[in-house]
């Protein structure tokens, strides 16, 4: 896709925005399906359905993905999704790579140490990116 195609596509979308700003806000949601036998809970992507488990430092057993791992998933894809759209855009050729990493403490998560944190203490994103644009661009 080239810039003026996304031009085309986002220019009716800008449009409604600017004359309705309400319709600019929306609630994104995801559904999850708990699963009745195994410790799994079934996620319905749009695309394919994810079933998610215990990390092996909870007891899984690493057949199922990883909750956290998701997050960071869907962060890095945002995030590439968004800088590939605002690089289209702005006629900018950008190649590279996006990553997420986060620290957890598992001794909150299982219950071991109550002053432990229960879940991500810390999330980083990295953008690792090559161009030949100059500084200004």
């Amino acid at each position: 896709m080239d810039r003026a195609e996304l031009q085309t596509l986002q220019k009716p979308l800008k449009e409604q925005y600017r004359e309705e700003p309400s319709s600019a806000l929306i609630t994104l949601r995801a559904d999850g399906k708990l699963d009745e036998e195994k410790i799994a809970c079934k996620v319905d992507t749009g695309r394919a359905l994810v079933e998610a488990g215990l990390h092996p430092a909870t007891g899984g057993t690493g057949a199922f993905a990883c909750s956290g791992d998701m997050l960071l998933e869907a962060l890095v894809a945002c995030a590439g999704v968004t800088l590939r759209s605002v690089a289209t855009s702005m006629e900018l050729d950008v190649t590279g790579t996006v990553h997420a990493e986060g620290d957890l403490d598992f001794r909150g998560t299982l219950g071991v140490d109550r002053d432990a944190s229960v879940g991500f203490t810390s999330i980083r994103l990295r953008f690792d990116l090559a161009s030949d644009e100059s500084e200004e661009s």
